[in-house]
């Protein structure tokens, strides 16, 4: 084994699906293939009690806060913490106690987990009083950490390097909730003192060089890879229509699909509109978290304008011609990508956009941006539609909704497109990237 490659993660990608926690996940099993063992760093709403490793486990994966005024309680932890940072952070090893059941298989696997309580808030205040990176020390320190996002804390004893995924707190901050004079203050610090950037396109790699004036050599793109479950890509065609059907009420093909969360930077309130005036009748779906700032979005889901009443087997019912789905688990998630008609995905400014190439990977037509990192990922196997354009949106959405034969078309290109992207290839670029930083050569 190379060694130990150590992963930051909070305790609620334990609970529930994040996009950060996907990118943990995928980037831990391509370290894992690349011949290096992988451990996880938790910020944690508990601490670990060594000394009873099953209420520890199970106190980590609680679904809610012990306390019973968690405001007053955080409040406590950060006054403390304030004082403790200068002096450095020992998480404790979580005990492998094996108790709590795993349902939603998304979790990422890990050989060790460290936990701090409440960690990763601690370090962003110690940062904000005093301008310094929170000190981690561990027993036995990785061979490297490797922050998914941009964190105020340095593991002691190797080397520290960080991902930034895009610079949307700079480029759209009237769309973001983030403090800018904080995230300005900790990008660039950690442009200069992490020991390598990694990021996740080549617009992203540009966007880290020409804002925050990253030096060329020390920021790396490894582009992403998708890991769907097994089990929902080997279902055959009928199985899925079933499940679409009886799941969700949907007819197979006759819908379309939105994955991400209600935030402004994903276009769903220009999306829905595009619908509107595209005049399809299929249905429009989006799945995803509740996001932030979505009021608009909501507004418009809930528009009258979108219900229908229909008439099945002499009852009738109401028909959501918008409708909305909240969470759900990856295999669920995948079903109703591989039912789509096409994955609309018009999103302002994306690092990379997962949901595109999940869609691809699945043999579903792609409606996206051409913009930011989205050509990249789409090539030239999606219908590129410029996001601000409710009209050419609308009139790509006809397009796919009149013509089989582009659909067949855009699903074949988008499978060879994936495959520019599999498991393989990130395996062998996340390899590199460590290696290079280690100062080994590659295997």
């Amino acid at each position: 084994m190379a060694g130990a490659v150590l992963y930051d993660l909070s305790n609620t990608a334990f609970r529930m699906g994040t996009g950060i926690a996907t990118y943990a996940r995928n980037i831990s099993i391509a370290a894992r293939g690349a011949g290096f063992t992988v451990d996880a760093l938790v910020s944690a709403d508990v601490s670990v009690d060594p000394s009873n490793p099953v209420l520890s486990e199970v106190r980590l994966f609680s679904a809610r806060r012990g306390p019973a005024f968690p405001r007053l309680e955080i409040a406590r932890e950060a006054v403390r913490g304030v004082v403790r940072a200068p002096f450095g952070y020992s998480p404790r090893l979580l005990p492998q106690a094996g108790v709590v059941i795993q349902t939603s298989g998304s979790r990422p696997d890990f050989d060790h987990t460290y936990v701090g309580k409440r960690l990763f808030d601690e370090a962003r205040i110690h940062f904000a009083v005093h301008g310094r990176f929170a000190r981690v020390h561990l027993p036995e320190p990785p061979v490297l950490f490797h922050a998914t996002y941009p964190l105020a804390l340095r593991v002691k004893g190797c080397p520290n390097i960080v991902t930034i995924h895009d610079l949307a707190p700079l480029r759209l901050p009237y769309m973001t909730l983030d403090s800018k004079r904080f995230y300005w203050r900790l990008v660039k610090r950690l442009v200069k003192e992490a020991d390598h950037i990694v990021t996740v396109s080549e617009y992203s790699r540009g966007e880290i060089i020409s804002v925050l004036g990253a030096p060329a050599g020390r920021v790396t793109n490894t582009y992403q890879a998708v890991t769907l479950p097994p089990r929902a890509v080997a279902q055959s065609d009928d199985e899925i229509a079933n499940l679409v059907s009886n799941l969700f009420e949907l007819d197979p093909g006759g819908y379309w699909l939105f994955v991400g969360a209600l935030e402004p930077k994903k276009n769903v309130r220009r999306l829905i509109d595009a619908y509107a005036a595209s005049g399809s009748r299929r249905p429009l779906v989006i799945a995803g978290g509740k996001g932030w700032q979505n009021e608009a979005e909501l507004e418009r889901i809930r528009d009258p304008r979108f219900s229908n009443y229909r008439v099945y087997e002499s009852t009738i019912s109401r028909f959501e011609r918008v409708r909305r789905i909240e969470y759900l688990p990856a295999e669920q998630l995948v079903t109703l990508m591989r039912g789509a008609r096409a994955l609309l995905f018009p999103s302002l400014l994306e690092g990379f956009g997962l949901p595109v190439l999940e869609a691809m990977t699945v043999g579903t037509p792609v409606m996206t941006s051409n913009s930011t990192s989205l050509t990249e990922v789409a090539g030239e196997a999606a219908l590129l539609v410029d996001p601000l354009d409710l009209g050419e949106m609308a009139a790509a959405i006809r397009r796919l909704d009149c013509d089989d034969v582009l659909c067949a078309e855009m699903s074949a290109r988008g499978r060879v497109q994936a495959q520019k992207f599999s498991a393989e290839a990130y395996q062998a670029r996340v390899r590199d990237l460590y290696c290079g930083v280690l100062g080994h050569e590659p295997a």
